[in-house]
């Protein structure tokens, strides 16, 4: 069963850091390729990114391009999204997900307000 636990929001001033991390099991993390979405209220989810699964390979949604970073740690088991530049518009609820597996974990909210 696929378990993804996110962890890493918090209030962030516009312009700052932060770093999300996901811990993923119950599947073979290293060769699944994982993306992150995020949401907000009355809004549909957001591609944010994508990695590969050995983490050679990742794309990035327009809003984030040059902005935030997906990388992984494979003998962790973890996927991580370093966001810089926060911009109030990425206010939102951040998951992670295996691409092409069903299920979502709790997301972790990332607010950025001054």
């Amino acid at each position: 069963q696929v378990q993804l636990v996110e962890s890493g929001g918090g209030l962030v001033q516009p312009g700052g850091s932060l770093r999300l991390s996901c811990a993923a099991s119950g599947f073979t993390f290293s060769r699944s390729a994982m993306s992150w979405y995020r949401q907000t209220p009355g809004k549909e989810r957001e591609w944010v990114a994508s990695i590969t699964g050995v983490g050679s390979t990742t794309n990035y949604g327009d809003s984030v391009k040059g902005r935030f970073t997906i990388s992984r740690d494979n003998a962790k088991n973890t996927v991580y999204l370093q966001m810089n530049s926060l911009k109030p518009e990425d206010t939102a609820v951040y998951y992670c997900n295996v691409v092409g597996r069903p299920g979502w974990g709790q997301g972790t909210q990332v607010t950025v307000s001054s």
